[in-house]
């Protein structure tokens, strides 16, 4: 699977560890929503980047106490049509005001990046390697939308009016 980061096919630096295996010290890691939950005070304590892959099922309040202490929200799209971790990473961005890499993964299609982008996604993994290249040249393709949203950028009508997002 490819890492599509800030328009570039990346090296993912972080592993994902199983719920049994032991976490190693010195490695960026991802752990499951479940073990985060059930271990957090010993996993958030790590000298490594911590991330969690957080599935659309569950409620992104339940991760708001860990947040100041994640790097990483990986985001799971089970399927195309299901939409839900959208609303995740809006109120990731925009409500919790989480500022690590929010990573969508799982069945993330070429058609849906500058949604996912809008979002307030800026990791995405990526299935085939000519979405991949699709995926790094599209961040830059676009400078100027018109909706406000979870990815920082000003919306025109602000711009206009020298007013922030």
């Amino acid at each position: 699977m490819r890492l599509v980061k800030s328009g570039q096919v990346v090296a993912d630096d972080y592993i994902r560890v199983g719920d049994d295996a032991p976490i190693p010290d010195d490695v960026p890691a991802i752990v499951s929503a479940a073990r985060l939950i059930a271990e957090a005070d010993a996993i958030l304590r790590r000298q490594a980047p911590t991330g969690v892959l957080w599935p659309n099922s569950r409620r992104v309040a339940e991760l708001a106490p860990h947040l100041d202490r994640l790097a990483l929200v990986a985001l799971e799209f089970p399927k195309f049509r299901d939409g839900r971790a959208y609303s995740q990473a809006r109120l990731l961005r925009e409500t919790y005001e989480f500022r690590g890499e929010l990573r969508a993964t799982g069945d993330v299609l070429r058609d849906q990046f500058m949604f996912l982008l809008r979002a307030g996604f800026d990791a995405f993994e990526v299935k085939k390697d000519a979405d991949a290249a699709v995926f790094a040249s599209e961040i830059a393709r676009h400078s100027v939308f018109y909706q406000p949203t979870g990815d920082g950028r000003v919306a025109a009508s602000r711009a206009r009016l020298g007013r922030p997002a």
